[in-house]
């Protein structure tokens, strides 16, 4: 028979997948001699159960009795008990942290009767009456969906009538009795009394909130997969809320915003659970600890520094004080920002703690590219508008709304301004540049979130008085209405009105040579993390560039070629009339003169890419696109001539271009005459740009330079086009004097290419493959098309994790890819493989290309770095077993 129920001391946290991350945590502080209340954990095995019939699995509510009487026999209270009750705390706890994103019931097991055997074992009539109110209060949202703006309107009419103190012992009784009423209305029965019954009953809220909306928003963004499930963790309870010797908090063992080492968190005393989190009353930095319990502030330093050793990372923390005892309640691998992921990352080497590779482990592409993000310049900057807690960094201006539905509609840049965040605000966080509070700190919902999304986040803004349902937030005489601008720094707190401009960041700025490698912490840090990549990785990267420009800056980036060249950017601006000549060519000598005139431009165009990328490889792409995409538009021509004809004039060069256009026109151009189709029905078109290419590689011989020139033919289907073309070009090659030698390569970019690889190969000297069509032929999506129409409902509905043109569809495409590398270096052994779609600079899809054994991969100027350091990591992660997903 199946077992769904762990006590804490039988787990570890190598059991995540079973026990979640909270509850394989919860065992590990367990067997590490750590106090934390007992407990069980429930797995995601029953959750999934659960999910999978709408019923607990047989015989999971006995196991969880059984490990219940454990925990009464081992506190000597029992559940129910009138006189000496034991409460407890559910709490959600998927394999991968989901901050905020499930649901938690805290007091499990007040009722009527041991209400008031907790106002007599705790001394404390008010504390009781306050857990009893909190309990209906999350048991009525969380397992019946009773809106919680319901209970909150109540809670704050009775604060408004309160005394300094705060309600009274009498005021929060009839508070519960008014609880119990809403709830009945709601629910159509009174609040059950059987605490047996409440605990089933939440377990099984918390097993259905894994397919809550927010839940699943959540793992849509960070890529989580559906299938998992949670666990639910169940311990006794302890309490913060008895009064200044007692509270609650969240420590970092290291800032989580810049990595700097020292004592991080946020303390809020005679507080209980969930309060710190949801930012319901302002924090205390968790250094006033120290002066509130200097024991209890000791004694935390001492576990944080344990609990840093035996992660080996930094380590997030949840902790409560009673009555001046300590007890753990939570610590897992901490979120953080990117600058802090990679300053940790560089101190934990220092350390020790850590090897380089495991090092390049805790580190992402995706980190990496928000590093490059601009940062505010404030020379001659206002007076800001008010200051709160930098929560996640990051420069973000925008328009104000004031909810999660009005981000979510709109149409540019906006700045997401509540009093406090919740989960349900997930949507427009996900969707706003911005998130900007007046209640909360560095351990706010808020906050976590941001940081975990890379969201700029202010919290704490303590001078905002915000009026949400007016759309309007004041700071002083000045008022701010929705739809206005401000700028938000998520590294210092500070809020502007208006729009503050922008300056390169510090690593954009190192990246692009231009800081010196130890400007700061964080350039050193990313500066030795990318060449540690660059030294282990084994897969090459190059740059798409199409100029001189683009090539010497992709140099700089660290690119070690350039992978494609596209020479159809080549022939737009004032070349396009060059083009026009040769479609409107009426007979050979036209056309051989337009080739001719074309010919001294494009040499001019290859010479200044060898140059900028002498010594290195760069790969040149012949014309891809269809002739008429250099033409007018159908519509706009068709419009024009009939605009003159109906003057009576004469259409002149339009009427040409039109009758051209219309003999040219395709319904689905993507799929027609085009690559290297064009090429052999248009004589001379690619004889002219390997010509280009061999006289400018020969010039730049002459001038001493070391030019190393590829061709590649784009749309090969059949190895019988790959020879034609060849062909040709070799003998236009062999008539240039002083050219290097030039290998001949081809794209495989049509599933029927990748099919015969082993054929082609006899052809080519290279292969590369063109990711976006190839994604496009695979799955017969035209993007341009299917971005704007269905992809949206494939996405929510969990059809793609991710667009397949963001991230390389790795069974599909990905098994055509395999094949083809297999099947051409067995027929050409050493045959050179890279990638050329904008997959090139994905760091997930880097990842199966090093897997899949190709040589190397280009992608933009701008994301060779994040290229490179997702190589290193795809060389070291086999042996570690990380994703760049999370």
């Amino acid at each position: 028979m199946a077992r769904y129920v762990y006590d804490f001391i039988e787990g570890d946290r190598s059991r995540a997948d079973v026990l979640g991350g909270k509850g394989a945590n919860l065992a590990e502080m367990t067997r590490l001699g750590l106090p934390v209340p007992p407990g069980f954990t429930v797995t995601t095995d029953a959750c999934r159960a659960y999910l999978a019939t709408g019923a607990p699995p047989a015989g999971l509510f006995e196991e969880v009795n059984a490990h219940l009487r454990e925990i009464e026999a081992r506190l000597d209270r029992r559940l129910g008990d009138p006189v000496d009750p034991l409460l407890l705390a559910v709490r959600s706890g998927g394999r991968y942290s989901m901050p905020g994103m499930m649901e938690t019931i805290l007091d499990i097991g007040l009722n009527d009767a041991t209400v008031g055997g907790l106002a007599a074992r705790s001394g404390d009539e008010r504390f009781a009456w306050d857990s009893y109110r909190r309990l209906i209060q999350m048991f009525g949202h969380t397992v019946h969906d009773i809106p919680p703006e319901e209970f909150a309107h109540e809670l704050a009419a009775v604060r408004a009538t309160a005394g300094p103190a705060g309600p009274s012992a009498g005021q929060l009784r009839d508070l519960v009795d008014t609880y119990k009423k809403i709830f009945a209305r709601h629910v159509g029965h009174d609040f059950p009394q059987a605490p047996h019954e409440q605990l089933f009953l939440a377990i099984r809220s918390v097993f259905a909130s894994w397919n809550s909306e927010r839940a699943r928003i959540y793992r849509r963004q960070e890529r989580i997969p559906d299938d998992l499930g949670t666990a639910v963790n169940v311990m006794a309870m302890v309490f913060g809320n008895l009064g200044p010797d007692s509270g609650t908090g969240v420590a970092f063992t290291r800032d989580p915003a810049t990595g700097a080492p020292g004592v991080y968190g946020d303390y809020l005393a005679d507080a209980q659970g969930e309060d710190v989190v949801a930012g319901i009353r302002n924090t205390v930095p968790l250094a006033e600890l120290g002066r509130l319990d200097p024991v209890s502030f000791r004694r935390l330093g001492e576990i944080m520094a344990t609990l840093e050793r035996h992660y080996r990372d930094l380590c997030d923390i949840e902790f409560t004080i009673e009555r001046g005892r300590l007890w753990m309640l939570q610590t897992r691998v901490g979120k953080r920002t990117a600058a802090a992921a990679f300053v940790i990352a560089a101190q934990l080497v220092d350390e020790g703690l850590i090897t380089a590779d495991e090092a390049l482990t805790r580190v992402t592409g995706a980190q990496l590219a928000q590093l490059m993000f601009p940062a505010f310049d404030l020379t001659g900057a206002p007076e800001p508008l008010a200051v709160g807690v930098g929560a996640s960094p990051g420069a973000a201006v925008g328009r104000v709304v004031f909810d999660s539905a009005a981000a979510a509609a709109a149409t540019g840049p906006v700045i997401l301004v509540r009093r406090e965040t919740n989960p349900d605000d997930l949507p427009g966080m996900i969707a706003a540049a911005g998130v900007l509070t007046s209640r909360g700190g560095k351990t706010s919902h808020a906050a976590v979130v941001a940081r975990g999304m890379g969201r700029t986040c202010v919290c704490g803004a303590e001078a905002l008085r915000i009026d949400s349902e007016r759309g309007e937030v004041a700071v002083g005489d000045r008022v701010v209405r929705a739809g206005e601008v401000i700028s938000i720094d998520g590294d210092s707190g500070r809020i502007w009105l208006g729009e503050i401009p922008v300056q390169p960041s510090p690593v954009a700025r190192y990246l692009a040579g231009e800081l010196d490698a130890e400007a700061d912490p964080l350039v050193a840090a990313v500066h030795r993390l990318l060449g540690h990549a660059d030294a282990v990785r084994k897969l090459g990267v190059r740059a798409n560039a199409d100029t001189p420009r683009d090539a010497g800056r992709a140099r700089r980036l660290g690119a070690t070629g350039v992978g494609l060249c596209r020479t159809e950017h080549m022939f737009l601006g004032e070349r396009r009339s060059l083009v026009e000549r040769l479609i409107l060519a009426d007979g050979p000598a036209e056309r051989e003169a337009a080739l001719a005139a074309l010919l001294p431009l494009q040499r001019a165009d290859f010479a200044g890419i060898l140059a900028a990328m002498d010594g290195l490889p760069v790969t040149i792409r012949l014309l891809d696109p269809p002739l008429h995409e250099f033409l007018p538009p159908l519509a706009e021509l068709t419009a024009r001539v009939a605009r003159a004809e109906a003057l009576g004039e004469d259409p002149g060069r339009d009427g040409t271009l039109l009758d051209a256009v219309r003999r040219m026109h395709e319904a689905n151009p993507m799929l027609g005459l085009r690559g290297v189709r064009l090429g052999l029905v248009v004589p001379g078109l690619f004889a002219m740009q390997v010509r280009a290419v061999a006289e400018a590689a020969a010039e730049r011989v002459r001038a001493g330079g070391d030019p190393r020139p590829e061709i590649m033919v784009p749309l090969v289907g059949d190895v019988r086009e790959l020879a034609a073309v060849r062909d040709e070009a070799e003998r236009v090659l062999a008539g240039v004097d002083g050219a290097p030698e030039i290998p001949i390569g081809t794209m495989i970019e049509v599933p029927r290419a990748a099919l015969t690889a082993g054929e082609i190969a006899a052809e080519a000297h290279f292969f590369s493959f063109g990711t976006n069509d190839l994604t496009q032929t695979t799955w017969a999506f035209s993007r341009d098309d299917v971005e704007g129409s269905f992809f949206g409902a494939y996405l929510e509905r969990g059809i793609f994790p991710v667009s397949p043109f963001e991230r390389i569809d790795a069974t599909g495409v990905g098994r055509l890819i395999r094949l083809a590398v297999a099947e051409g270096r067995a027929a050409r052994p050493g045959l050179t493989v890279g990638v050329c779609g904008e997959h090139g600079g994905d760091p997930d899809s880097v990842a199966f290309f090093a897997e899949a054994g190709l040589d190397y991969v280009s992608c933009s100027p701008y994301r060779v770095p994040i290229a490179r350091l997702a190589a290193g990591r795809a060389a070291v992660a086999p042996t570690t077993g990380t994703s760049d997903s999370r």
